[in-house]
């Protein structure tokens, strides 16, 4: 049973300092680490290679975002950890981290959001959704691990520690490359049964956190965002299949 779960935003984005950056998968949207979010990540795998052996994670999962993978990458491979890839932790690329992405051990995503977007309602349910298939899946194909490390987006880390916490109103503003702990108390339930160690903390990075984010920074009416003009070409895009996925291979 999982007794201890950590959560990190990926690092410093290289689009927040350079309009021409080219994003290695061809994606819209899919900016890799700048160079200080590169430094950031290794910052976040020494952190947890510091940690007691008995403190480390060990199971990584993560947005399959070019800029979480990158961000996972280091800590990965100082832990001896694969990757496993997620779809519910976004805001797949295999090809581009063949040696830390585990393909055969979680070959499908439990949960796929939709790709017509969510207001902030749905992100909320989509973290509680999520996590409600995500950990008793995780228990059931992996018994001998009890930490795991999820890699993730700003509002994504936000909705996924409040719904752990049974706090829906959390205020939580996150940071790159930030890590939140959450342990489980005697008895808890997937959601709401936990309780947290640290909220976004950056005590871990030399610089400390950046560009910390809340969801209250985006404007919202009526729960949808406004002013977001979305990615050029896919006004017209149809939503394909999202949510739970299940029945999954074999092998989960």
């Amino acid at each position: 049973m999982l007794d201890k779960i950590y959560i990190a935003r990926h690092g410093f984005r290289l689009n927040w300092v350079n309009n021409n950056w080219v994003a290695p998968t061809g994606l819209a949207r899919d900016a890799p680490l700048a160079a200080y979010g590169e430094t950031q990540a290794d910052q976040l795998a020494k952190y947890f290679l510091s940690l007691p052996e008995e403190d480390r994670p060990t199971l990584i999962a993560s947005s399959p975002y070019y800029r979480c993978l990158q961000t996972a990458a280091p800590t990965s491979r100082a832990l001896a950890t694969p990757i496993f890839v997620e779809s519910g932790l976004s805001e797949c690329l295999i090809q581009y981290f063949p040696d830390v992405i585990d393909a055969a051990a979680w070959p499908e995503s439990l949960y796929l959001p939709p790709r017509v977007g969510e207001d902030v309602a749905e992100l909320h349910q989509r973290a509680k959704t999520f996590l409600d298939v995500f950990i008793p899946t995780v228990e059931r194909a992996f018994p001998e691990h009890k930490r795991i490390l999820l890699v993730s987006h700003a509002a994504t880390v936000i909705v996924l520690t409040r719904a752990l916490l049974g706090e829906p109103d959390l205020p939580i503003r996150v940071g790159c490359c930030s890590v939140t702990e959450i342990v489980r108390k005697p008895g808890g339930a997937a959601l709401g049964g936990w309780e947290a160690k640290k909220l976004a903390d950056g005590a871990h990075l030399p610089e400390g956190a950046s560009r910390e984010w809340g969801i209250e920074d985006i404007e919202v009416a009526q729960g949808r965002v406004v002013e977001d003009p979305g990615v050029p070409g896919t006004e017209n895009e149809e939503d394909g299949p999202n949510g739970v996925q299940i029945p999954l291979s074999s092998n989960l």
